[in-house]
């Protein structure tokens, strides 16, 4: 046993891509920079845990609150018993966020604490998950945010020189020559495709005859194979989601704006997905993927679009629990190298398992100093239309 002696919130803003890459002229409006929120707490016995939610990225503000909120309800508490941790948090927050902001919090602080706990048992946080003994994973490139043909290639000779198979591109149903240069594309390096069709944002978000037509229309350019969807619909789309399922020869997916493990595993028993993407910084911790994990028919794959320690949380739970691929976010993040250091390798096209003590971070003043929170520094969730190329551009 060790008690929580002070929990704080901590915002981190760093440079993120570049002025002209896609997905900074469509969600930030202020430039190439990014925040995440982190959550420090310190035991008694004076080791320092860090957790993030994904929060910190839309909303750093309204994360920093929930965490002073929640903070005096735990301290002087038993930081070992992480999940008696996560159901003080959860009487703190569930009445009135039970499905959404307070969640990425919960998972913040939790992961935390397991960060905390496994540093002082001196072990990689992994070990606390399951008796796993897996050296490696397989990886996923995560891209695919691309208006070029030259940064389509860029990206995919990335994957080459890293041994990985798989990419995952975005797209919509107006992409459709798009999709098909990018399918024949990648099989010149022998990866295959996965697409994810961003209906999160979408508003109104398209439905499954949609989707259904836009796979039909690709395949008549080309018969190259479709790794997988991923929300190809809206997020409450249930029907959409099973029709999709029922229809397509195609692996469908999502979760990562799940907040609860009860609601993904009710999606996973009304079989609408083939997997599904739970992540640690959104759903409640790293124990709640975990919950997950025991509870599919196939196993998931961890979604990691957040920071450092967003990323490195879930690639442990899916070291711990046996995972069987994961995502590697291709955007340049500067924070990135410097908090994973050596603990995120990839080498033909797996992850390695990290082994130094925690979930696998580094973290100190000069970081916090270096990197200090830029309130400008926030994604806009309202996506404002960049001028991409027509779909004929992509026509061959």
């Amino acid at each position: 046993m060790s008690k929580i002696e002070n929990i704080r919130s901590i915002l981190l803003s760093a440079e993120y891509g570049d002025e002209k890459h896609p997905e900074i002229l469509e969600c930030f409006p202020n430039g190439p920079k990014r925040t995440i929120g982190l959550v420090e707490v310190t035991l008694e016995n004076g080791v320092k845990g860090y957790g993030e939610g994904y929060l910190g990225v839309f909303a750093p503000q309204v994360f920093k609150s929930i965490v002073e909120l929640c903070a005096p309800y735990l301290i002087g508490k038993d930081g070992f018993n992480i999940l008696r941790r996560y159901k003080d948090l959860c009487s703190v927050c569930d009445y009135w966020s039970l499905q959404g902001a307070a969640r990425h919090t919960t998972s913040a602080i939790e992961i935390a604490l397991v960060d905390a706990k496994s540093k002082t048992q001196k072990c990689p946080a992994y070990k606390l998950f399951g008796n796993s003994k897996k050296e490696k994973i397989e990886v996923y490139g995560s891209g695919g945010i691309c208006d070029t043909k030259e940064h389509f290639i860029e990206e995919l000779e990335l994957l080459q020189k890293l041994g990985i198979k798989k990419y995952k591109i975005r797209a919509v149903p107006s992409d459709i020559n798009k999709t098909a240069w990018v399918l024949k594309e990648a099989r010149k390096y022998k990866i295959d495709v996965g697409i994810d069709m961003c209906q999160n944002l979408a508003d109104p978000p398209i439905d499954a005859d949609e989707v259904i037509n836009y796979i039909k229309y690709v395949k008549n350019i080309t018969k190259e194979k479709i790794l997988f969807l991923e929300e190809a619909v809206g997020p409450t789309d249930i029907k959409g989601f099973k029709k999709l399922k029922e229809t397509l020869n195609i692996d469908i997916c999502g979760g990562e704006v799940i907040t609860t493990p009860l609601e993904m595993i009710e999606r996973i028993n009304l079989d609408i997905y083939n997997f599904v993407q739970p992540d640690a910084s959104v759903i409640g911790g790293m124990h709640a993927v975990k919950e997950v994990f025991e509870s599919a028919k196939t196993k998931p794959v961890v979604h990691a679009w957040g920071g450092p320690v967003a990323i490195m949380a879930n690639y442990q739970v899916a070291f711990g629990c046996n995972g069987n691929l994961v995502e590697f976010p291709m955007i340049p993040y500067k924070l990135e190298p410097i908090m994973f250091g050596d603990q995120r390798v990839i080498k033909d096209g797996n992850l390695l398992r990290p082994e130094n003590p925690g979930i696998g971070i580094t973290m100190n003043d000069k970081i916090e100093k270096d990197f200090s929170f830029d309130k400008e520094s926030v994604y806009s969730c309202v996506v404002v239309d960049r001028g991409q190329p027509k779909d004929s551009f992509w026509k061959e």
